[in-house]
């Protein structure tokens, strides 16, 4: 028995070592990618060619400038990464989200909106979540900052219509991805931007493989005023939105640019590149470095060069 007896401990200190072991080693080769992180490489795959955009004054050849103020964020539902924001936690509000864009699922998830939780403490938890009302959130918006909006809602960058699952659908719904829009100009006028960007790219950007691939970047110009809603979420005058892919059937790359003012009365615009950079300001580059035209644009009856670039 005694034999026995000792027999038996050495296998209980061996089980308990190998335990050790075995958590050191998932330490040191598991996943240490968390939500909010240092660079936006971090969830290059979002971007073309693996380049983010070019923002004045913002992200310039892929450098934040002030890393203190704008936190890159890949956003992360149920342990998956499905798109990237880069987050203004001044503004509260959202410089741009981008996306991989292959096809789109049906159906709306329900309107649960989340919080990015290591905005405020960089030792939370990797998904995005539900926020605690009874906590107060300095470094992001909640639902409560958009209670009496009077004339403005919750309006998505990304939108959730462009999700390739209910998964990526559901994970738009972070107030990370969200800016306050105009109620008419949410509704309405952004929808139909988004309902015809969609439609573009699932007509013109089937590659070699005969599958949907586009990269999208969309986005918010702040106001030069000092409008913020509810004295904390700044109000963008502009939204605009871009994507590049390669088209099989044009044999060439394309693009196109999208935007409109954040207003009742918004002066939708869909033209090229060029355009929307002569709108939103010298040295923005939403695809630098890449195969994708600035002189480019589609509509619903094609996507061409306009005689005028």
């Amino acid at each position: 028995l005694s034999e026995l007896y000792r027999a038996l401990k050495m296998l209980v200190l061996k089980v308990q070592d190998l335990m050790v072991l075995t958590a050191l080693l998932l330490s040191i080769t598991g996943p240490t990618e968390t939500r909010v992180v240092h660079s936006l490489q971090a969830c290059h795959n979002f971007f073309y060619q693996q380049t983010p955009p070019n923002i004045p004054g913002i992200l310039e050849q892929g450098n934040i400038i002030n890393q203190n103020r704008y936190k890159p964020i890949c956003q992360t539902f149920e342990n998956t990464v499905t798109f990237v924001t880069l987050y203004d936690t001044t503004n509260n509000i959202p410089v741009f989200s981008a996306y991989k864009y292959t096809q789109y699922a049906t159906g709306r998830p329900r309107d649960i909106w989340m919080i990015e939780p290591q905005l405020e403490n960089l030792h939370s938890g990797n998904n995005m979540e539900i926020p605690d009302r009874n906590k107060s959130y300095r470094f992001q918006a909640t639902p409560d900052d958009y209670d009496n909006s009077h004339n403005y809602q919750k309006g998505h960058l990304l939108p959730n219509s462009f999700g390739s699952n209910m998964n990526v659908k559901q994970s738009t719904f972070t107030l990370t991805n969200a800016v306050p829009q105009v109620d008419k100009f949410n509704t309405v006028a952004w929808r139909l931007i988004e309902r015809d960007m969609k439609s573009y790219m699932g007509n013109y950007c089937i590659n070699n493989n005969d599958q949907i691939e586009a990269y999208v970047v969309i986005g918010a110009q702040p106001g030069t005023d000092n409008k913020f809603l509810n004295g904390k979420i700044k109000i963008p005058s502009i939204l605009w939105s871009a994507f590049c892919c390669y088209s099989k059937s044009k044999g060439a790359w394309l693009t196109s640019a999208q935007w409109g003012k954040n207003t009742d009365h918004p002066e939708l615009q869909s033209k090229t590149l060029n355009d929307l950079y002569h709108v939103l300001g010298h040295g923005f580059d939403l695809f630098p470095n890449t195969h994708c035209p600035r002189d480019y644009e589609c509509t619903l009856s094609g996507c061409k060069r306009p005689r005028s670039s």
